[in-house]
């Protein structure tokens, strides 16, 4: 049996300290941001957007909340218990919902 005696860090031992900034309001804030992908040499930025995704849980990555979410662009983690077909219409352009 091997024994790891290294230090183990959970939520309770970190503390986040934000960085001095030249900001005098949230509303200053920028989070849009470019991403290059160093494999895709299609176009300069490859990515541009908010980098957060919205969780694959029920009522969260539905059709709907990815198409709203898109908007600023921001990703979104489909539910997996949508079948295929229901991805297929969806990714080839708009569909009918039914709610």
């Amino acid at each position: 049996m091997r024994l790891e005696e290294d230090i183990k860090l959970d939520y309770k031992d970190v503390l986040i300290r934000p960085k001095r900034s030249t900001l005098y309001s949230r509303q200053q804030v920028k989070l849009e941001r470019k991403y290059h992908f160093r494999h895709y040499d299609h176009c300069e930025y490859h990515y541009e957007g908010i980098p957060i995704m919205a969780a694959n849980m029920d009522g969260v990555g539905t059709f709907e909340m990815a198409d709203k979410l898109a908007e600023l662009n921001i990703f979104s983690c489909l539910v997996k218990t949508y079948n295929v077909d229901d991805l297929i219409k969806y990714f080839e352009g708009p569909i009918e919902r039914t709610e």
